[in-house]
């Protein structure tokens, strides 16, 4: 009954965010903006407009995770609620200048958002205070296995605010002796094979302590498995990436059409950029480079060249060292910074080698470097390449290739054009997060990524045993 009332009071913590932010809102429309109007709308047509921002507020509070008061800083917090209050004032903006006869002066609205960037600032402070000074550290013992890095990953992101770790212990020997996790309130599974971590979730469960697992490549692909009845059992029927036709063909028609938008809008971005790079070392202004899509198959990935001409001059293929590269040249650094370098694939995903949302295309080089390690990485290659993805929203740039590949494949695991549009949105929060394109260390190459990566993954005895192991 208590965790049923913590949660509760929890909700209605969250939904005064909401709430606190819409009342300005409520205010410069019924004070300002329905005046302009020719004919005034009544009641119900001004509770819809504040109902609309209301709405729109909430969704893009959950894109951005705006409301985990839990695990984000407060400064997270308070980024990630101004990008869904600017979104949703902008669409409001748009029904403002509908509405009304003329042009709308904005500033009202850009007071509106610096007020409600003070209310989520307060807000958040607040409610970070009062959650961690209520909800102490949750007694913590960590399972390790093949990673044993989790104890120190909670240390580093701050977490330590949220778990208390007073257990780190090998599976094996939890497994002698499962009582070691009474008295814990989390366990966390770190690279624990499929079948001693069924034991220990069992025993979780029946003790009621909460788990968070790493997973591992067979449990994401089984989390994209259809629940079916056969012979009067439940079943799971796993198969290889196969969304529907009509996926596919909204997938298409918004690649087309957002594309082509953006192509048009920006395209004096694109043109300055190209003058720039051609006046600074008269070198070519785009990149093409041989990359992976769908199946394998092979394609040209066009950027604006931030590099220099002989950048991989000895023919050995590098990752990118981020701002410490010394082979970006000066306008590279600014558009690499600002993302312009992409803006090139747009023509990619016009001529369909590409996708707006879809795993990123890798150069076929490396692909076979990390294939040696990992042959399962070519699962990734179940769905076209794409601009963005799942991997590049929730990882970062030097995130090991295991991770990445366990994020493409949860992304392919469930083919949604609602997570496509929640990807997208998602995106433009890591535009201006520096850590979101760390390079590695300067001057490595794949082979040496690759067997750091290593590290994190299933042990390589033999590659049937390794492949056999997928589904475990």
């Amino acid at each position: 009954m208590n965790k049923f009332i913590n949660n509760l009071i929890l909700k209605i913590i969250k939904i005064s965010n909401p709430i606190l932010l819409t009342v300005p809102f409520a205010i410069v429309w019924l004070c300002y903006y329905v005046n302009l109007m020719e004919h005034p709308f009544m009641y119900r047509g001004n509770t819809v407009v504040i109902l609309l921002f209301f709405i729109l507020y909430i969704v893009f509070g959950k894109v951005y995770d705006g409301f985990l008061i839990s695990v984000s800083t407060i400064s997270e917090i308070v980024y990630s609620q101004a990008l869904a209050a600017i979104i949703s004032d902008g669409i409001l903006c748009v029904v403002i200048f509908l509405l009304t006869e003329g042009i709308a002066n904005v500033i009202p609205m850009i007071l509106l958002f610096f007020m409600q960037v003070f209310i989520s600032s307060v807000w958040a402070l607040v409610t970070h205070k009062w959650y961690f000074k209520k909800y102490k550290p949750q007694k913590t013992t960590v399972i390790f296995d093949l990673r044993e890095e989790m104890e120190q990953l909670i240390s580093d992101y701050g977490f330590d605010k949220k778990f208390r770790v007073q257990n780190s212990v090998d599976v094996s020997t939890c497994l002698e002796d499962l009582s070691i996790l009474n008295g814990s309130e989390c366990v966390f599974l770190s690279g624990v094979r499929s079948r001693e971590r069924n034991v220990i979730l069992k025993y979780c469960i029946a003790h009621d302590i909460r788990v968070y697992m790493l997973p591992r490549i067979g449990d994401v692909i089984l989390s994209g498995a259809k629940k079916v009845h056969m012979f009067h059992l439940p079943m799971l029927r796993v198969e290889r990436y196969n969304p529907s036709p009509a996926f596919l063909i909204s997938k298409r028609v918004f690649d087309v059409v957002s594309s082509s938008i953006v192509i048009l809008v920006l395209s004096p971005v694109m043109l300055i950029t190209a003058i720039a790079i051609k006046a600074t070392d008269k070198g070519p202004v785009l990149y093409k480079q041989v990359r992976l899509t769908k199946d394998g198959q092979e394609f040209e990935v066009l950027k604006f060249r931030s590099m220099r001409v002989d950048a991989e001059k000895d023919g050995v293929a590098r990752l990118s060292a981020g701002d410490k590269d010394d082979r970006i040249t000066p306008v590279g650094r600014i558009i690499r910074k600002i993302r312009v370098d992409e803006l090139p694939q747009l023509f990619n995903i016009l001529k369909g080698d590409m996708s707006v949302v879809g795993p990123r295309p890798e150069r076929p080089e490396i692909a076979a470097k990390y294939c040696e390690v990992m042959p399962e990485f070519n699962l990734r290659l179940q769905a076209k390449a794409g601009l963005t993805g799942y991997a590049q929203v929730y990882g970062k740039y030097n995130t090991t290739p295991y991770d990445k590949l366990q994020m493409d494949l949860m992304y392919i695991a469930k083919p949604n054009f609602f997570e496509d549009l929640r990807i997208i949105f998602a995106t433009i929060k890591i535009l201006f997060i520096p850590e979101s394109t760390e390079g590695v260390a300067v001057g490595q190459v794949t082979a040496e990524t690759v067997n750091h990566s290593s590290e994190h993954m299933e042990p390589k005895e033999n590659v049937a045993e390794q492949q056999s192991a997928l589904l475990q």
